[in-house]
């Protein structure tokens, strides 16, 4: 029995196998998983209901397996229906989970359709789509190194 707080085993193997530069979104339930999606990557699905499971916590869970180096929302253009006038919840939830982590990583905005961009490059290892319902809640991750003594 595995006592990491990251216990899912396709996750957990994926994982194992990243690199650094590596990229692991975690989307929410309105992001096009089944489409858009890097040549290489795996998609794991665990929108079991709307709202379960949330971004926030998958994000924790990999925050406590994997070193991160960079942290990107996707950002919102300003000619989008579904922009919103200040940062969207989930990213100030995102900077407090950062901040409880003990991290200096600061939550990087990418325009939308770099983003998608980003996330079609052969860097994308692994998509794990939730059914957060929260607006603009996509999170992408860049693997880091691990340092010595780690």
């Amino acid at each position: 029995m595995l006592k990491s707080e990251l216990i899912h085993p396709e996750i957990s193997a994926i994982v194992a196998q990243a690199g650094h530069s590596s990229k692991i979104l975690i989307a929410d339930g309105n992001y096009p998983a089944s489409s858009a999606i890097g040549p290489g990557a795996k998609l794991v699905s665990l929108n079991l209901a709307p709202g379960l499971v949330s971004v926030s916590q998958v994000f924790k869970v990999l925050l406590s397996a994997v070193p991160i180096e960079a942290v990107n929302t996707m950002g919102m253009p300003a000619d989008d229906p579904y922009k919103l006038d200040e940062d969207p919840t989930a990213w100030n939830e995102y900077r407090e989970i950062l901040s409880a982590a003990g991290s200096k990583i600061e939550l990087t905005p990418i325009e939308r359709w770099d983003f998608y961009d980003a996330v079609a490059s052969r860097d994308h290892v692994l998509t794990i789509q939730t059914g957060d319902q929260a607006l603009w809640a996509n999170l992408l991750l860049t693997v880091g190194v691990r340092q010595a003594g780690e």
